[in-house]
């Protein structure tokens, strides 16, 4: 296995794999990670699960990206108003999804190359999400729909 790699990030088990949230501090990670969390227990997924927020260790392996929660956060969520809160957690997930808060090249329309992303040598498809913009609908419908062209 590759060393692991420390990342200010956090991360949502939703269904098979991962959405890795990025953004920089104050950007509304840990609010979508909560959010995410949640969208099950609405119907609008059909399992999420914490795996990770505010810190993240991973690693590519076999070409795959493998996240993991910080030891000292793991299952550990910061929700605004309530501070610092317990939730079940997963101990490792396989990224699916990179979702960049306050993203400086997202458009309406992403070029190409703005729909991927490569961390620790493995290329994940990637969304870009303009400050201020509402991310739970965004991510929500790059995880239920799939590109025209595919």
């Amino acid at each position: 296995m590759a060393a692991d790699s420390t990342i200010h990030a956090s991360a949502v088990l939703a269904g098979p794999k991962a959405v890795l949230i990025r953004g920089p501090s104050g950007s509304g990670k840990s609010l979508l990670t909560w959010n995410l969390i949640n969208a099950a227990s609405q119907g609008l997924l059909p399992f999420t699960r914490l795996v990770g927020d505010d810190r993240l260790q991973v690693v590519g392996e076999s070409g795959r990206l493998l996240v993991r929660p910080a030891q000292a956060l793991s299952g550990l969520i910061e929700i605004h108003g309530l501070g610092i809160r317990r939730l079940p957690f997963e101990s490792i997930a396989v990224v699916g999804w990179v979702v960049d808060l306050a993203a400086a090249d997202a458009a309406r329309l992403p070029a190409a190359e703005a729909t991927t992303a490569s961390i620790a040598g493995v290329t994940i498809p990637r969304l870009g999400v303009a400050a201020e913009t509402a991310a739970l609908p965004m991510v929500l419908a790059a995880l239920k729909t799939s590109p025209a062209g595919n």
